[in-house]
């Protein structure tokens, strides 16, 4: 039997550094871009190759925790689908329920980072998006005590409320980190998926384009989110920290501004992870699950790569205040 099986997508990730990529205001989005000039060749001064993925950067953290955790998500084949497996098997990750797609390469992004904090990612969404409910072996998840679901985009999307469901028949507990894709499901069938959701992960922006409330306005927010979800509620607020409901309780901790952070990629992951983890351990304790999540998420930021740094069990780490408040 499996502690454990996550969902998601895995990919490769490629970190570029250099002094030479300039940031500039102008015609963008986010009001600022990272520039190098048109048909010249530049200096990298940094490249790392790593692996990253929602579905598997998670499963890393479960794995060193000491739960019997498996993989389910899809791969191509090629060299970085092949490198990922030959990774998950190094942690203690099962990949019997990997899915190999030939018609598009594995996932994988390509980080773009100026001397500064300031970044870019270029994604390219391959073979996760492409696994459909024909490729997830029913039968064989029966005997599994909890199912953890990383953002899911596109094909994979579509498998979100069977997986719920699935679940719920054989009492599996589960966990939801939604993308906005799956957010932007109709509304009466997101109520009906999050009633047998047993933890559900959001950031700030995702609670507000769910409920449709500012996210300034928490105490809302979280009246909100009762009606939907049963379960328990974590919402992650960037370096401002966590707050997290059980419908009867607020929990609230902010991070340690004092810690050195290299890369974020993965960070939302290690902290859900490290979460959910002491959540299972603790068969519910929310102050001790707060504490590992933002000390595992706080570890992942020290190094480059989304599954560098994760906490192992019985490591020893730096406790944060969490406060208590009744709703």
């Amino acid at each position: 039997m499996y502690d454990i099986i996550t969902f998601g997508s895995a990919a490769q990730d490629i970190h570029l550094k250099s002094k030479e990529f300039k940031t500039a205001s102008g015609d963008f989005v986010t009001g600022r871009g990272i520039c190098f000039n048109l048909g010249s060749k530049i200096n990298i001064d940094d490249i790392i190759f790593a692996t990253g993925g929602g579905g598997t950067n998670t499963a890393a953290t479960f794995a060193k925790q000491g739960f019997r955790a498996a993989f389910c998500g899809g791969i191509g084949v090629d060299a970085p689908g092949l490198g990922i497996v030959r990774e998950l098997k190094i942690l203690g990750i099962d990949t019997k329920f990997v899915v190999k797609k030939k018609e598009r390469h594995t996932n994988s992004s390509v980080i773009i980072s100026s001397t500064g904090d300031d970044r870019t990612i270029l994604v390219y969404r391959g073979a996760s998006d492409l696994v459909t409910t024909k490729d997830i072996p029913w039968k064989k998840l029966k005997k599994v005590k909890w199912f953890y679901l990383a953002p899911l985009t596109d094909l994979l999307c579509d498998t979100f409320e069977e997986i719920v469901n699935f679940a719920n028949e054989n009492e599996i507990k589960i966990a939801v980190n939604p993308s906005k894709e799956q957010l932007s499901l109709p509304e009466e069938k997101l109520k009906s998926i999050f009633a047998k959701v047993d933890v559900l992960f959001l950031n700030q922006e995702e609670a507000s384009y769910l409920t449709k409330i500012s996210f300034e306005n928490e105490q809302e927010i979280f009246k909100k989110f009762d009606e939907m979800c049963p379960g328990i509620v974590v919402m992650t607020k960037g370096k401002d920290g966590v707050v997290v409901s059980d419908g009867k309780y607020i929990y609230s901790a902010v991070a340690d501004s004092n810690s050195l952070i290299v890369d974020t990629t993965g960070a939302g992951d290690s902290f859900a992870s490290g979460f959910l983890s002491d959540y299972i351990r603790t068969e519910g304790d929310i102050e001790k699950s707060i504490q590992l999540g933002m000390a595992n998420g706080l570890a992942n930021l020290t190094e480059v790569g989304a599954k560098k740094g994760l906490l192992a069990k019985d490591a020893e780490f730096k406790r944060i205040e969490v406060t208590k408040q009744t709703k």
